[in-house]
């Protein structure tokens, strides 16, 4: 596994979608849900704090609920999906509106990226991911092995 430059990853049939949405975002994400919710009732879905309870109570969808993100919720999500406990993302930012928890925001959606997750940021690509033929599927992600990269680097400093 040292060798490989990439490390494979499945993601089920069944996605684990983390739902996250800024406040001045929460009302789109909750009304999205609301029109998508026979499609998302066949995924294990989880969210930050507010925007869990409010989608729940809106929809009827179980939502695994963390902390707020300025209360860690971000970090959380972040850390499972380091663990492989998420799949897919569904986070509406508010460009508009500065955020008291920014580097937490940077944090998570960078961990994202390391990770191959699908991220969409905005209610089009929501729409894009949530109806692509890859929901109803297994598929399969890479990761840069990234325990390859920093032996390479090592290995170029001597």
């Amino acid at each position: 596994m040292l060798k490989e430059n990439y490390v494979s990853f499945e993601i089920g049939k069944t996605k684990k979608i983390a739902l996250v949405a800024h406040d001045g975002k929460k009302k789109e994400l909750v009304e999205w849900c609301d029109r998508n919710k026979e499609e998302l009732s066949k995924h294990f879905l989880c969210g930050t704090g507010t925007t869990a309870r409010l989608i729940t109570e809106r929809t009827g969808l179980p939502v695994k609920g963390y902390n707020s993100g300025p209360l860690g919720g971000d970090q959380q999500i972040g850390a499972k999906i380091v663990e492989g406990q998420i799949d897919f993302m569904i986070f509406l930012w508010d460009p508009l509106e500065a955020q008291p928890h920014d580097p937490d925001v940077k944090a998570l959606l960078r961990i994202a990226v390391v990770y191959d997750i699908p991220i969409a940021n905005n209610l089009a690509t929501a729409d894009f991911m949530l109806h692509s033929q890859y929901m109803g599927e297994v598929y399969s992600r890479k990761v840069e092995n990234f325990n390859k990269t920093i032996q390479d680097r090592v290995e170029k400093m001597k």
